[in-house]
């Protein structure tokens, strides 16, 4: 039934399905190896790009820049870098975005970016760049970037009011911003309500579902308390009792993601993001059952 249903679903989409992964850059020779195992997973799907995430406070600087060159340099894919303005003067992000451009880099995930752990809530730079907005317009000027933001379908942890964050994301796209990628979230009517607010709002550019498989459901628990997405009660109930049950998690998590995406391509959306915490199986069975596959080789296709 999934299989017929997905082949219904690809022939009303007026082109194929977009995809895009994230990773985020290694802090072990270890986790290193995970990681291009998972890049080397997932290039055969020819994503529209992979993004790697960048670290509170510049944090992971030097390794986000490392893992995106050599994505660049060793694959066919088309990486983004992360970018956030905390704790860094314009002048120190600016020289981010000129080294990354000098390496073919032409694609920037602009953020805001979190306060270091336990310093509280984000203060600009007093030589900095104030919030992401500003980021953007100085990306802009700097370089011809292709600009994508985040946004947050129930509220960003710090935003005062829906109208306000609306506000911000429409300033967002003003400057430059080409696409907006949400956090990741598991109600599908909390997706769309978003979508028709800002519709409503004049936000015209895509907003790409962020789509997170759940593999450690005690973590994604404590990960959305702190960015504000919510825990639906009937995804706690599919993960009780599996603990210690990490290959009956797998098959549950890939379950609920293709359904998710089902849902959304039934309505419609033709684009995901997949959040892969370098983990590439889970988003690979995931795009097979939404029919994204290799493409055929040229033995294969003669036969």
């Amino acid at each position: 039934m999934i299989h017929s249903d997905s082949t219904a679903y690809a022939a009303r989409r007026p082109g194929p399905l977009k995809i895009s992964f994230e990773f985020f850059p290694p802090k072990t020779p270890e986790m290193e190896e995970s990681l291009w195992r998972s890049v080397t997973r997932l290039a055969p799907l020819n994503p529209r790009f992979v993004s790697v995430t960048y670290g509170a406070g510049g944090s992971t600087r030097e390794r986000t820049h490392n893992t995106v060159v050599r994505i660049l340099k060793e694959t066919g894919l088309n990486p983004a870098a992360h970018l956030t303005c905390v704790g860094a003067s314009k002048g120190e992000v600016n020289d981010v975005a000129e080294h990354y451009w000098e390496a073919g880099i032409r694609h920037i995930v602009a953020l805001r970016g979190d306060a270091p752990e336990g310093t509280g809530k984000f203060v600009p730079h007093p030589d900095g760049y104030a919030n992401s907005t500003d980021l953007i317009a100085g990306l802009r000027k700097l370089r011809d970037f292709e600009i994508s933001v985040g946004c947050y379908p129930e509220g960003h942890p710090d935003s005062t009011s829906p109208r306000v964050e609306l506000d911000h994301l429409k300033r967002k796209v003003d400057a430059g911003a080409a696409r907006c990628i949400t956090q990741y979230f598991f109600d599908t009517d909390v997706y769309f309500r978003f979508l028709d607010r800002a519709r409503s709002a004049g936000i015209t550019v895509p907003i790409v579902p962020g789509i997170l498989p759940v593999t450690n459901f005690k973590q994604v628990v404590r990960f959305s308390a702190a960015c504000g997405a919510s825990v639906p009660a009937w995804l706690a109930d599919m993960f009780d009792g599996l603990d210690d049950d990490a290959e009956t998690r797998r098959m549950v998590a890939a379950h609920v993601a293709s359904e998710q995406c089902r849902r959304l391509l039934a309505a419609g959306i033709d684009e995901f993001h997949f959040y892969t915490l370098n983990r590439a199986d889970l988003a690979y069975a995931i795009c097979h059952v939404l029919g994204v596959r290799p493409p055929a080789k040229a033995d294969e296709a003669a036969a």
